[in-house]
């Protein structure tokens, strides 16, 4: 067994294991609750994973765990948003191809916090935002910021939360959103020369038992009410705010 485990990637075995421990967790948090896992796993894989292959493996990691997520849920998708959400898609995976920059350390967290916020707390969006043109531009910025610091789910289920009126909406249509995005960065970091080949067995292992996590987090989501789900969604998403803003002030501050 450690042996299997050791050969699963560059990293040692017992950390192999453990992400793939963290990836049925936080698989089966989102499911239930619609949105944090993936935040929740790349601080994870951030303090064990090389700078280089942080993003394009967390990013197939979440592309396998949205997609067991969507095909549990396919019948609750919002198939106009998705169809206004990927045009943009491909036009941020397009501009991130061509503009893989980095703003300076802390303005984009704190850019997403202050978006995560306001939706949590602020008035709502204007009915346009929410219409085929806001829909495409938040599928644009998302891709396109998703690539440059890989968790991005918080501010698409902060669009998503505005849009649909039901959580099992909300999941439905932010797993398929979060799908269509995450499988960009195959050809984003592809031809950015990144080599997959190196990780595929942590890759599989980790969405395998991310699709169990999904499994039992499906399950938990049909017992909750929609007044404890929106509790849950919104507490979770301003957690995750709060500590974006923390990571964004401190990285400003060097």
């Amino acid at each position: 067994m450690t042996a299997l485990l050791d050969s699963l990637s560059p990293l040692p075995g017992g950390i192999n294991a453990l992400l793939i421990i963290i990836s049925a967790l936080t698989s089966a948090i989102t499911a239930a609750v619609g949105v944090g896992g993936g935040l929740l796993m790349i601080m994870a894989m951030a303090q064990v994973m090389p700078a280089a292959a942080l993003i394009p493996v967390h990013g197939m990691v979440q592309l396998g765990s949205n997609v067991g997520r969507t095909a549990l849920t396919w019948r609750y998708i919002d198939r106009r948003t998705i169809a206004a959400f990927l045009p943009g898609i491909v036009i941020g995976a397009i501009a991130a191809t061509w503009l893989l920059i980095r703003l300076p350390a802390g303005i984009l967290e704190l850019c997403i916090a202050a978006f995560v916020l306001y939706s949590c707390w602020g008035p709502p969006l204007p009915k346009h935002a929410l219409g085929f043109t806001g829909t495409v531009v938040a599928g644009a910025t998302t891709t396109f910021l998703s690539s440059l610091i890989g968790a991005s789910g918080p501010m698409v289920s902060a669009f998503i939360k505005q849009s649909q009126a039901y959580r099992l909406n909300k999941v439905a249509t932010f797993s398929a959103c979060m799908s269509l995005q995450h499988l960009t960065k195959v050809f984003v970091f592809g031809l950015a020369g990144f080599l997959f080949h190196d990780w595929l067995g942590l890759l599989f292992a980790m969405i395998a038992c991310g699709f169990v996590g999904t499994w039992i987090g499906v399950r938990l989501l049909h017992h909750l009410s929609e007044l404890r789900f929106d509790a849950l969604f919104k507490g979770v998403l301003t957690l995750l705010a709060l500590r974006l803003l923390w990571m964004g002030i401190q990285r400003l501050a060097g």
